[in-house]
């Protein structure tokens, strides 16, 4: 397990400068010099030696890659800080629209409608380019960090998280992940939770027990997106239109879904997409409730989503879980309860992201009082590459993702 003092020296690493290779730029508009982050140097990794950029490959693939050029051409023409404001939060909505849109379109598509890393790249493309742009206004350091949040979150699908007024039906509010784990040639990375939320988002489900609405929003893979309140934010919007269940996706381990029974308040320290660990128990998100409970059980109807037999993997409910005997030093792994009084050292979702997206999601829930609202999280199978270490993808590696976000549907549909 990484130290305290060995996660500080990642923090150094997360803005360095980059080649600037990863979107040409109007030098009177944009200033390449600028630090970008580990997560957006990304966009210029190859897969062989002079091959194509990956990220912007698969942004063209999709067909974002005019997106991106408008945005950035628009960005030159903002000249009031209300004024770019205002378009950032509409170009990221519409961003997230688009990925939506295109991830359920009924009509044949040139490349598969289930990949989520175009949204994520052209993401990062268009963050970059916020980055290092050249206002023609004074930008505090601050106030670009806001701007830069407000695209980020609304091109998740955070501005985008109403129900609608239908009568009658069930309100699931679900979230997914980016990609992760990309260094090197794993830079291809899919990630089927983040596929499974743009599948979702928007869809009316009917169910041998009636109608499911669902809303959805993918998650960074970022420790300070969380220290900022990004799943607060998502959740704590659905909470004010009284939804009937969270839950809360990542990818966990091979072969199988996982139902996992708690969430542990506590991280662990692996790094996330900007090399950056966090070690220690889960922080507070200002502004929202904040019951101290170390271990939140899950309250989804995990026997009914188990017995639903859906395919074609196996669903099980994880009973896994670790506490502090000695914290930082002795933990006790069991499958019973935990230990009064005893701190939290991992879930059985681990103790990285997806654990703290479950127990942040549903400390909110429980701090708001909101029992009748069932709530916890589902990890899928983890998703392979294609057989080809030079290929963006492959008819194996689609199916593979496609089985998985289906799944994820047929389940969520059962809560």
């Amino acid at each position: 397990m990484k130290t305290i003092a060995g996660l500080v020296g990642l923090t150094a690493l997360a803005l360095t400068l980059s080649p600037a290779a990863a979107h040409a730029q109007d030098p009177n508009c944009y200033d390449t010099t600028v630090p970008l982050t580990v997560e957006e140097q990304r966009l210029d990794d190859t897969l062989v030696t002079g091959g194509p950029a990956v990220g912007p490959a698969l942004v063209r693939l999709a067909g974002f890659d005019t997106r991106v050029t408008e945005f950035t051409s628009k960005l030159c023409r903002q000249v009031v800080a209300r004024q770019a404001q205002q378009f950032v939060d509409r170009e990221g909505n519409a961003l997230w629209k688009a990925a939506v849109a295109r991830a359920q379109s009924t009509q044949p598509q040139t490349h598969d409608a289930y990949d989520d890393r175009p949204l994520y790249w052209a993401r990062l493309q268009l963050s970059s380019a916020l980055r290092q742009w050249k206002p023609r206004f004074a930008l505090a350091p601050g106030e670009r960090a806001k701007l830069i949040q407000k695209f980020d979150w609304a091109s998740r699908g955070l501005s985008d998280a109403a129900f609608g007024p239908q009568p009658g039906v069930r309100r699931i509010a679900v979230t997914g992940f980016d990609p992760f784990q990309l260094t090197g040639t794993n830079v291809r990375r899919a990630n089927p939770a983040g596929a499974a939320a743009l599948q979702l988002d928007g869809r009316e489900i009917t169910t041998p027990t009636g109608k499911v609405v669902l809303q959805a929003a993918v998650l960074p893979v970022l420790w300070g997106g969380f220290d900022e309140g990004v799943v607060e934010r998502f959740y704590g919007t659905a909470l004010a239109q009284k939804p009937d269940a969270f839950v809360t996706i990542s990818q966990g381990r091979p072969g199988r879904f996982d139902i996992e029974r708690w969430a542990a308040r506590w991280r662990g320290g692996f790094a996330d997409n900007n090399d950056i660990g966090s070690y220690g128990s889960v922080p507070n998100a200002p502004g929202w409730p904040q019951p101290a409970d170390e271990f939140i059980e899950t309250t989804l109807p995990f026997q009914k989503m188990i017995d639903a037999g859906t395919g074609p993997f196996t669903v099980a409910l994880n009973r896994g879980f670790c506490e502090w005997v000695v914290v930082g030093s002795q933990q006790s792994c069991r499958t019973d309860e935990p230990t009064p009084g005893r701190v939290a050292a991992s879930g059985g979702g681990g103790d990285y992201l997806s654990n703290e997206s479950m127990y942040r999601a549903n400390r909110l829930r429980i701090g708001y009082g909101a029992t009748n609202v069932l709530g916890g999280h589902l990890h899928t199978p983890v998703l392979g590459q294609p057989a080809d270490p030079a290929a963006l993808t492959d008819a194996a590696f689609e199916k593979q993702r496609r089985d998985i976000a289906d799944q994820v549907k047929a389940l969520v549909s059962v809560v």
